[in-house]
């Protein structure tokens, strides 16, 4: 083959897996809903199997639906069927992923989980299989055709039942308010755990390092405080609560009207309104604050409005929270 001809090749199994994937948009119905349903007030497991490129696919949909608050487990037939079955109780719930939907190996399982009396979903290519017409619930992740140039290797099939059993699992994210706090609680040894239970009170500037004034102060102060503390200074009032904040952009803007500003009190300048954040709140939120208002530091107050330290997006970008 030529490079031309490998690169088309490319691009129609691009093209044919695109479609298979849009495709699953026609396909979702009031079934969808019953299985996020029945997974969200299961109250034992998700025991998830398939064999071949089913259960390759089965062991990920297990490995992301424990990842995002539900717990579950890839039990594969032949382990089920010589010893694993002990593992499964009446509450839980079995998702079974078979393209074909008459894998012999997961109608054996079936047969035992109906007796137990669990719960079936079918994620399946076939609504017509045996699997569709034994299971509870089914779940159609079928494809007009696969990939491959002979329509016979999962391809498009295998992509798109990977796709549907990521919309279950973020649809029951969102089902069960699953916050970040909650996914870095279950992802604590890597960097995203670390950015995300990273909080404002271990980023933030305290003591000396704090630019403040008080109410009554000039703007020679000020100054002198915007240039050794990083470009902002908090402004107290008298029982030393936060009243406002002066920045650099705010003392740039004062001299662009007027050159004799040493004398003008710190009060006359101030932002009566600026953002500020509390110290126990999650870095990544103090991010989507700052660069929502397009700011690039901010006051941390406690509950009675006191500052208690000073945060910046220089150094949540140097802790790569971004």
């Amino acid at each position: 083959m030529t490079i031309k001809e490998v690169l088309e090749q490319a691009k129609k199994v691009i093209r044919i897996e695109s479609q298979g994937v849009l495709g699953l948009l026609d396909r979702l119905d009031e079934a969808f809903a019953e299985a996020v349903e029945l997974i969200f007030n299961c109250r034992g497991r998700i025991i998830v199997s398939g064999v071949g490129k089913s259960g390759i696919v089965g062991r990920k949909i297990a490995a992301t639906l424990n990842s995002t608050g539900t717990s579950a487990i890839f039990i594969h037939p032949v382990d089920f069927l010589h010893g694993d079955m002990g593992l499964v109780k009446p509450e839980d719930v079995f998702l079974a992923v078979s393209k074909s939907g008459e894998t012999s190996e997961v109608e054996r399982m079936l047969h035992h989980f109906k007796r137990l009396g669990v719960k079936v979903i079918a994620l399946t290519g076939n609504r017509n299989s045996s699997l569709a017409h034994t299971a509870d619930v089914v779940v159609d992740a079928g494809v007009k055709q696969e990939a491959c140039p002979h329509d016979l290797a999962p391809t498009a099939s295998s992509t798109a039942a990977m796709v549907m059993g990521d919309a279950l699992a973020v649809a029951l994210l969102v089902r069960r308010d699953f916050r970040p706090e909650d996914f870095a609680r279950l992802h604590p040894g890597g960097t995203l755990g670390y950015k995300l239970l990273l909080r404002v009170e271990e980023m933030m500037l305290t003591g000396e390092s704090v630019g403040r004034v008080e109410a009554g102060a000039l703007m020679k102060d000020v100054l002198l405080e915007l240039v050794g503390k990083r470009g902002i200074c908090a402004v107290m009032d008298e029982q030393g609560r936060l009243a406002g904040v002066i920045t650099d952009g705010d003392f740039k803007r004062l001299i662009g009207r007027t050159t004799d500003f040493m004398a003008i009190a710190a009060a006359e300048v101030m932002n009566r309104q600026p953002k500020m954040i509390h110290p126990q709140t999650l870095c990544v939120e103090a991010v989507e604050l700052m660069e929502r208002h397009r700011i690039i530091s901010m006051p941390v107050v406690d509950a009675d409005n006191r500052v208690v330290g000073m945060i910046h997006l220089h150094d949540l970008m140097r802790a790569k929270v971004i």
